[in-house]
């Protein structure tokens, strides 16, 4: 005989946007949930992500909106001095779990079925000992996994390999027994870019690094992204006045460039890929140093000594060490009303914060009643891939902003959340560059929004 889960909520995925909603939600609701996951525990991907993996923004972006992961620390040594720490792996999955054990299940009100898949039709069934749940008929659905992200250690590499080639993804490089005479990369996005300064950082010279990158990316300069509101809001008013003069796509970002936004690894071609994780000025020197670079589309054909791609062909050293890095990565799903018949439905509200967009929605969700009024203050922001695509998530991010900062209680809400990074915290001192921030964004961000709406 299956047992009834009595609960409010099933969260399907406990990932950072599932943690991030149902630590809100509970914050400021009296309901139970129930959490699912596929994995031994909270965390999501992070349980199988890469062993040098860090955040590539700060931590305090990060993580659920009652507890800051890490302290809130500027960072007092290293290449990245001056810039707000940036948590590992294990800390992360650490944080989480002390999330679930320290806050969430002794309020009695969350409940979490790991190892377990949610299918669809009212039941949870594990997958470890096949006993199926049933799950109230008055419990809402929230989907969690919406943008789930797909990642190498989960995903088999998108080419064929052929007999004797030696493909790992990107967490065999910590398991390696001896080193190849030659490391191709492939992949253009962030999990190459860790591989490639990695394994710099291990004495592995430039030369015999090979990075197949079928298309290059614009980055955002970390030093710009940081939990300062007038770093934050000096970045954004750059953006707004960039968009204003800009001519075309390319030209817009050629400006946020000139002004200290944007990144580029090879300054001689102008990328195509906006997906625009953060990156520090010296990783950008340590991505230069590599020369090697084959741009000839996505590898079709990995065999011993020769890589095929769309377009042609390039040897490789005999024993060469392909490390696939080529995983999608985020997804770029249609968006859809976060509030649905059925279902609520994560997604990103302010541009490029997912944990700070599920930790809104897990707010208003508590908050209101009327499922209309909630999906007009949080319609749902995707993320970018091209160029174009980065300009519509900032048009509609901001409007967003917009639209959930009108009601006096979100505002409230958002300025004391660490995740919203452009919150001005109340007492907090302001400064001179703030104040010139905040003038720049009254005048050139209703200007600056339509330009980009008209570019994208």
């Amino acid at each position: 005989m299956s047992r009834t889960v009595e609960a409010d909520y099933l969260v399907v995925g406990a990932g950072a946007m599932g943690m991030a909603f149902t630590d809100a939600l509970i914050d400021h609701a009296d309901v139970k949930v129930a959490m699912v996951d596929r994995r031994h525990g909270v965390g999501g991907h992070w349980l199988d992500a890469y062993p040098f993996v860090r955040l590539h923004q700060a931590s305090a972006f990060y993580g659920v909106p009652s507890t800051l992961l890490g302290g809130g620390r500027v960072q007092r040594r290293g290449p990245e001095t001056g810039l707000h720490e940036r948590a590992t792996v294990s800390e992360i999955c650490a944080y989480y779990g002390q999330v679930l054990t320290d806050r969430m299940l002794p309020t009695g009100r969350v409940e979490l079925f790991s190892n377990s898949d949610y299918t669809g039709d009212g039941q949870i069934v594990s997958r470890i000992s096949g006993e199926r749940l049933e799950v109230s008929p008055r419990c809402r659905v929230v989907d969690a996994r919406y943008l789930a992200p797909d990642i190498p250690a989960d995903t088999p590499p998108p080419f064929d390999v052929g007999d004797g080639a030696r493909v790992v993804p990107v967490n065999g490089l910590a398991r390696l027994a001896e080193p190849p005479s030659q490391y191709v990369i492939v992949g253009s996005g962030k999990t190459a870019t860790d591989a490639c300064v990695w394994l710099l950082a291990h004495g592995v010279d430039a030369d015999a690094i090979c990075w197949v990158r079928p298309r290059d990316p614009w980055m955002l300069n970390r030093a710009v992204v940081q939990p300062d509101p007038a770093v934050f809001l000096s970045m954004a008013a750059d953006t707004m006045e960039a968009a204003i003069a800009a001519t075309s796509l390319d030209d817009l970002f050629l400006r946020l460039e000139e002004a200290g936004v944007m990144l580029r690894i090879d300054r001689s071609v102008t990328p195509t890929m906006a997906r625009t994780p953060t990156l520090a000025g010296w990783e950008l020197d340590e991505l230069r140093s590599i020369e090697h670079v084959v741009r000839r589309g996505h590898v079709r054909r990995v065999e011993p000594g020769r890589i095929t791609l769309e377009d042609g062909s390039v040897a490789t050293a005999p024993d060469a060490l392909v490390v696939h890095c080529a995983a999608s990565g985020l997804q770029n799903p249609p968006l859809v009303p976060i509030w649905g018949a059925d279902t609520i439905t994560l997604q990103p509200i302010r541009a490029g914060f997912p944990c700070f967009g599920a930790a809104l929605a897990g707010y208003v969700e508590a908050t209101r009643d009327d499922d209309r009024e909630k999906n007009r203050l949080c319609p749902p922001t995707p993320y970018a891939n091209t160029l174009a695509q980065w300009a519509r998530m900032n048009v509609l991010g901001t409007r967003a902003t917009a639209s959930f900062g009108s009601e006096p209680d979100i505002k409230a809400w958002a300025d004391r959340v660490p995740l919203n990074p452009a919150r001005i915290p109340p007492g907090h001192d302001g400064s001179a560059q703030l104040d010139d921030a905040l003038a720049r964004l009254q005048a050139h961000g209703t200007p600056g929004i339509e330009k980009l709406a008209a570019l994208g």
